[in-house]
């Protein structure tokens, strides 16, 4: 930090949201990177591609880094008892070691963006963590010791609390990294984490500051450090539950076989869209890192729909909801067949989040519509505990708002969130990527299509109709396109940008003279 005296230790602030979610965020912090480059590109038929691993590369405890510790990866991550969230990133493909550095990729169809997840996966080393394939996963001492090949070593962790670790001495990257230590400080929330860089200075870096942009700009006056914004994938979007959490099916709550007994109706999803004001949402709360936008897709631009219009309108919404048979009662309060248009709305406890929830409160009351506000820590919300009722994952709510990024220029691997094979439920231990639980057979063929379509433009538009779909049906509400960003102290020098885990670059962070 600008307040650590000496040039050799480096330390950030972590606020940890959704580093904890369900793309395994946290893991790049000094989990293995994938030290390769491509070699030979992809081939013509669009089936495969071959990498060449860089050589001389060792994990932590000096064992050297392998084409065997690739295809273990793989191998580790697919077994369905390990439950990893990063499963999805090796379906379907296999792994050929070509030579002990050399792994060629093979698709089992045409894949146009082969440059796909399993690419940016942080890896484990195989002599570590064989021993714990499958069911003994949860238990691999290594799992809070992590072993890696970034350029810093673990050395202390205290959960929710602290990491530290210390130069890597054999690090692959020459004259690199730059500190000789890093400390990355858990707990608090956004705000505290902004005021420690752009306030104090007592620490360098501070990330993912979900805080209110004129908070912010004040914080940037006292002259110690700057807010970055870096244009990526990430969406912040509300869900309307399509199923039932109050009713139990197979001792799970929104089954998929259940449906909603309000959001179900066509009529209240169409008037909740009236009812939100998403330019005033971004003018007021989250000004400069966000965009108010219909689509769920919206970077890159080629991949963003022309075709979704929305409006604000509370007497259209009223008028929406009279013609549907939802009365007023003497509280103001609308009905229907006994059913009061009352629901529960949760997310993530930070200040934009919960002052969202109250402009929306606000606005659904004029429409006789109830909101009972629940907030969730981060850490609750985004984890991937089975037992714990209140994950996005299980969806107990009428309604939650959080927010989920691509990680990759491409939307394969955001769209598929909404594709019935994914639906999140106990058999896959609320860990599938659909925890909206919408499914649409149309949805379903578009999305088959778009894995195999190596034509561009044709491509695209099959993302745009499959955005139109799911956003067009008023389940999926889209708010906002949000920048990451994050606090700088002024003579820290990090490159950063909206397509890769912050720290991804890690080993070229230095400070200025």
């Amino acid at each position: 930090a600008t307040g650590t005296k000496d040039q050799d230790a480096a330390r950030v602030f972590y606020e940890p949201r959704a580093r904890w979610d369900r793309e395994g965020e946290l893991q790049p912090v000094l989990a293995a990177e994938i030290p390769s480059r491509a070699n030979g590109g992809v081939a013509a038929d669009g089936r495969s591609v071959t990498w060449k691993l860089k050589r001389n590369v060792t994990w932590h405890d000096g064992q050297p880094f392998t084409a065997d510790d690739v295809l273990f990866n793989a191998e580790y991550a697919r077994a369905p008892a390990t439950a990893a969230t990063t499963s999805g990133n090796f379906d379907d493909l296999q792994f050929v070691k070509v030579d002990a550095h050399t792994v060629r990729v093979v698709f089992p169809r045409p894949t146009p963006f082969w440059s796909a997840p399993y690419c940016v996966a942080s890896l484990i080393p195989r002599h570590v963590f064989q021993a714990h394939r499958g069911a003994g996963s949860r238990d691999a001492a290594a799992n809070n010791r992590p072993v890696g090949t970034g350029p810093y070593r673990f050395v202390e962790f205290k959960p929710g609390d602290l990491l530290r670790g210390v130069l890597n001495p054999a690090y692959h990257g020459p004259n690199r990294p730059h500190f000789d230590s890093i400390e990355i400080k858990g707990g608090g929330d956004a705000t505290s984490a902004a005021r420690a860089v752009l306030q104090t200075g007592e620490y360098d870096y501070a990330w993912n500051l979900l805080v209110e942009d004129a908070l912010l700009e004040r914080l940037e006056a006292a002259g110690r450090g700057r807010a970055d914004m870096a244009a990526g994938g990430t969406m912040e979007f509300l869900m309307l539950n399509p199923t039932d959490p109050a009713v139990e099916v197979d001792g799970e709550r929104s089954h998929p076989s259940t449906r909603h007994p309000v959001c179900s109706d066509k009529a209240v999803r169409d008037a909740v869209n009236l009812l939100i004001d998403r330019e005033g949402i971004q003018r007021v709360i989250y000004g400069r890192p966000a965009v108010a936008t219909p689509n769920i897709v919206h970077n890159p631009a080629r991949f963003r729909s022309p075709n979704i219009r929305r409006e604000v309108s509370v007497d259209k919404a009223n008028a929406l909801l009279d013609a549907a048979g939802w009365k007023r009662g003497a509280d103001g309060i609308r009905s229907k067949d006994g059913r009061a248009l009352k629901l529960v709305f949760q997310t993530t406890i930070s200040a934009p989040r919960q002052k969202t929830q109250q402009v929306i409160k606000a606005a659904f009351a004029r429409a006789g519509i109830e909101l009972e506000l629940k907030g969730v820590t981060s850490a609750v919300f985004f984890s991937a505990d089975v037992a714990n009722p209140d994950t996005n994952g299980q969806f107990r709510a009428d309604m939650q708002m959080y927010a989920s990024g691509m990680g990759q220029p491409d939307p394969a691997r955001f769209m598929d969130r909404y594709v019935s094979w994914e639906v999140a439920g106990k058999a896959n231990k609320f860990q599938g990527r659909n925890a909206l639980r919408w499914r649409n057979d149309e949805y379903d063929r578009l999305y088959r299509a778009a894995e195999t379509e190596l034509d561009p433009a044709r491509r695209a538009a099959l993302f745009i109709r499959m955005n139109d779909l799911v956003v067009g049906d008023g389940y999926l509400i889209p708010l906002l396109f949000r920048m990451n960003v994050n606090a700088l102290a002024n003579k820290l020098v990090a490159p950063l940008t909206g397509w890769d885990l912050d720290m991804a670059s890690l080993a070229e962070w230095y400070r200025s003279a």
